[in-house]
């Protein structure tokens, strides 16, 4: 199993659309049968306005199947539309979960 982290730094005050936005894609997700992002925001931390968003997958094959498969959804699009606004940088890992 793979876990996949992206950690995105937004712009001040802006944590919450984005949040926003991600809870719109995880209803795209869900409809497709797709795992779902789990969505947690700084408390403290090294910067404010932290987004981290984590799902998990089976293979890494099937990472980019789901990908590409949610990016060329139109429900996607729509709910992202404006994301880049939002976010000053960010980054993703994926991880092999070991137990």
């Amino acid at each position: 199993m793979y876990m996949v982290r992206s950690v995105l730094n937004c712009k001040p005050g802006k944590v919450r659309e984005l949040v926003g936005k991600f809870q719109a894609l995880n209803t795209v997700l869900k409809d497709m049968n797709l795992s779902q992002f789990r969505l947690y925001t700084d408390v403290t931390g090294e910067a404010f306005w932290t987004l981290v968003a984590e799902r998990e997958f089976e293979t890494l094959a099937s990472i980019e199947e789901a990908e590409a498969k949610l990016m060329a959804d139109s429900r996607t699009q729509a709910a992202m539309e404006g994301y880049h606004d939002l976010v000053v940088s960010g980054r993703r890992s994926i991880y092999k979960v070991e137990a």
